[in-house]
């Protein structure tokens, strides 16, 4: 069984984390990683710089690298209006995968948000919270994934997430919204959240068989 860890959801200090690019990866390899996504924060002020640049330091980093690198984004408190759009051009300046950011319990966002990015084709709603049933089962329709969380916060609503997505059978992928080093995961501890979250062994494994597919693994 392949044990190595895929992270979808990373930030760096092109938004509000920590390392640049390059420690980030470095430090994603020394804990085994097979890959992940650097998806910083991104709206209308920001989105012409932050992909742009983050492509770049993604296509460098693996050219050389081992680990898979991916240039995404993670769309964050936009206007509902907006989100489709911001999709649209996110994917147009380069970003492989797009997340934006949902109804997370513990801030203030839009409500609606949830059933905007699903309608919008969002690849991933990250943190998506108390998501209605009704929204699960667009996802599900659309392709949207749902994200467990690895960040404290965030994780709260977790095992409502997975109860919904098991109900109406949207798919769930695994992101640790690291900010900072001490919140990047390893396999073993990422599993433990996903199991906490209600999920057993064969939905583990389906959550990162999905992230190595999304990934381009």
């Amino acid at each position: 069984m392949v044990i190595n860890m895929i992270d979808l959801h990373t930030h760096t200090l092109f938004s509000d984390g920590m390392l640049l690019p390059a420690e980030l990866v470095r430090r994603c390899e020394a804990k085994g990683f097979r890959g992940l996504a650097i998806t910083d924060h991104a709206d209308y002020s920001n989105i012409d710089f932050v992909i742009p640049n983050v492509l770049k330091a993604c296509r460098e980093i693996t050219s050389v690298s081992k680990i898979k690198v991916q240039c995404g984004v993670e769309l964050t408190h936009l206007r509902l209006e907006h989100i489709k759009s911001m999709v649209k051009r996110a994917r147009k300046l380069g970003a492989f995968i797009v997340l934006v950011h949902g109804e997370t319990i513990t801030e203030p966002v839009l409500p609606g948000t949830n059933r905007a990015a699903i309608e919008a084709g969002a690849d991933i709603l990250v943190h998506p919270g108390l998501i209605t049933e009704a929204d699960a089962r667009l996802a599900k329709r659309n392709g949207v994934r749902l994200e467990v969380s690895g960040r404290k916060g965030h994780a709260y609503a977790n095992g409502y997430v997975v109860k919904i997505a098991k109900k109406v059978g949207a798919k769930l992928v695994f992101g640790s919204d690291s900010h900072t080093p001490d919140d990047l995961l390893d396999r073993n501890y990422a599993e433990r959240i996903i199991r906490g979250a209600g999920l057993e062994e064969k939905d583990i494994q389906e959550i990162f068989r999905e992230a190595e597919s999304l990934i381009g693994l």
